[in-house]
């Protein structure tokens, strides 16, 4: 009933910027905190950043400066602009969203199926 397809991966040279785009569709009555997750090979996943309904924002340490999450509510879409990427910012990429797709229940957390970077020269 509620999808979240990211896009905007692919392969970077060292410095170079990306942009991912993650929308949501389905049942949609509300969503909440949405955010971007990355796990890179033989590592858990990881925080990146999450962004409120309202604007609020907090960032992994690592990333702090670097990278920039925002969203378009009516559009339902989070977005993380990522700058001067570094190898060691090669993961796969995860949306993140808790949705309520009606009044009568709670909210979820939703993932994407994942985008890979691969920052590389």
């Amino acid at each position: 009933q509620v999808q979240l397809v990211e896009s905007g991966g692919g392969l970077v040279q060292p410095g170079g910027s990306l942009r991912l785009s993650c929308a949501a569709s389905g049942s949609l009555f509300s969503i909440n905190g949405m955010g971007w997750y990355r796990q890179a090979p033989g590592k858990q996943r990881e925080l990146v950043a999450v962004i409120t309904q309202a604007g609020s924002t907090n960032y992994a340490d690592s990333v702090k400066g670097q990278f920039t999450i925002s969203r378009d509510n009516a559009k339902n879409t989070v977005y993380l602009q990522m700058n001067s990427l570094k190898p060691e910012d090669t993961a796969v990429y995860y949306c993140t969203a808790e949705i309520r797709t009606s009044v009568w229940n709670r909210g979820m957390d939703y993932w994407g199926k994942g985008t890979q970077i691969t920052v590389s020269s």
